[in-house]
């Protein structure tokens, strides 16, 4: 399996900080009416009810990708050739085949920006919609505020067996709960899906394990649980604490709905070669079936994107078999009546500069870090087909037409799943705080 780093030489690694502050400066009437006001209902028609975000971590290219600049100079435009698409006058890059012949279902923004131009807190601000309260190393691992996949578990989670927040194969820098607590961490599935021998973690029963064996060990512990473990009945037990982890294990493993899930090798061997057998085809297939098991949020944390040098080989390589995993999921879920229901998102924390640059004793060409421009792609969940919202300059160098913020984005993407952008939750200390500050969604693809 592929472990791909960015140029601050992070790989896997989960990191939950929590930096929590309390409330100060609040008095008591304002307190109660933030608090009602955050109590109170707010009616929105939701048409999505699961998202799969496919995080493309180090920062795509968007000149290489949905936003070609085929008048632009050589040194900018790249070795890629503009292809048409689906909707008339609209370019994709060459290698996004697939995607072009179906901009009729799916939309493009090309004029997000912010100034966050480091990996830590580029993706932390586009994970979130909060930018970060202090300065971000491009190595870091932060989290200010919510993930939008774990905002999703909070406002959306339903006890069927299944955690409400996936990442697989791990979790992105910025995609943790925050103050909203462990509980809304998201479960991480690693390995490879492409393995024949691949298992989940805490779903399947541990090698050498009989279902028999199991069952006995459930019933031992059941015993041993009712016997007094102490005589003082004020005194706390010193265990009691493990049992709730311990009942949603006992439930993740013997949940029918988790192993259907999960046994990706129950689908027809013709459908995992149309997703691409490799890690990431099949990582999308598994989100599939994440989403048909009724998972609010799933995200595919797709690193190696940071192409600072050897970019056109890089992605003459990569991104047909991306171009073909993405379009794939898009039309599987349509053709299985689940499109309506379920957003697809690709990004990543920004995108790359105009300037084609070699890195000192390279030769290889590559672009490096650009937040001034980058490219979302977003299909399902009531989101009109053939929209390209705003436009970048001739060059590609800003978003120059209907200028977004990450803000923007992620109210949008909350909207479209029945959350209000703008509510009020607070953190254990009492603090409260917004979802998103700016609430204003993007009109165009709701």
């Amino acid at each position: 399996m592929s472990h791909y780093r960015n140029c601050a030489g992070i790989s896997r690694r989960d990191c939950l900080q929590l930096g929590l502050t309390s409330a100060v400066g609040l008095g008591l009437s304002q307190m109660l009416g933030l608090r009602a006001q955050a109590a109170a209902p707010t009616v929105r028609q939701a048409k999505a009810k699961s998202c799969i975000l496919i995080w493309m971590d180090g920062g795509p290219t968007h000149f290489e990708t949905f936003d070609p600049k085929p008048d632009a100079p050589a040194e900018i435009r790249g070795e890629f050739e503009p292809i048409s698409t689906k909707v008339a006058g609209v370019q994709f890059s060459q290698h996004m085949t697939k995607l072009a012949g179906m901009l009729d279902q799916i939309s493009v923004i090309r004029s997000i920006r912010h100034d966050q131009g480091n990996h830590g807190a580029g993706n932390h601000y586009m994970m979130t919609g909060a930018p970060p309260r202090i300065p971000v190393g491009c190595g870091a691992f932060v989290s200010f505020h919510p993930s939008m996949g774990s905002v999703a578990a909070y406002e959306l989670g339903k006890d069927n067996g299944l955690p409400n927040y996936f990442s697989i194969p791990s979790m992105s820098r910025s995609g943790g709960p925050n103050f909203l607590g462990a509980k809304y961490a998201p479960f991480v599935v690693g390995g490879d899906p492409n393995s024949a021998d691949f298992r989940v973690r805490d779903v399947a029963l541990p090698q050498g394990l009989t279902e028999d064996h199991f069952n006995r060990r459930t019933d031992l512990r059941k015993l041993v649980d009712r016997i007094e473990r102490i005589n003082d009945p004020a005194a706390g037990d010193p265990v009691g604490g493990l049992d709730e982890y311990y009942r949603q294990g006992y439930d993740l493993i013997t949940s029918t709905a988790a192993q259907a899930a999960f046994d990706i090798h129950r689908e027809k061997e013709s459908v995992r070669e149309r997703y691409g057998r490799n890690g990431f085809g099949q990582r999308a297939l598994l989100a599939r079936r994440l989403v048909e098991a009724g998972v609010p949020f799933i995200t595919i944390n797709d690193g190696g994107w940071d192409h600072h040098s050897d970019i056109f080989p890089a992605l003459r390589k990569r991104l047909p078999d991306w171009d073909n995993t993405v379009a794939t999921l898009i039309a599987d879920l349509a053709e299985r009546g689940l499109l309506e229901s379920t957003l697809v998102v690709a990004l990543g924390e920004f995108g790359r500069t105009p300037a084609i640059s070699t890195l000192s004793g390279q030769k290889l060409a590559g672009r490096d870090h650009w937040a001034n421009a980058m490219s979302v792609l977003i299909a399902g969940g009531g989101t009109p087909g053939g929209v390209v919202v705003g436009s970048t300059d001739r060059k590609g160098y800003t978003a120059n037409d209907r200028i977004l913020s990450p803000e923007n984005f992620v109210s949008t993407i909350y909207t479209k799943l029945g959350i209000d952008p703008g509510k009020i939750v607070y953190t254990p200390q009492g603090r409260p705080t917004h979802l998103v500050s700016d609430s204003t969604t993007i009109k165009e693809l709701l």
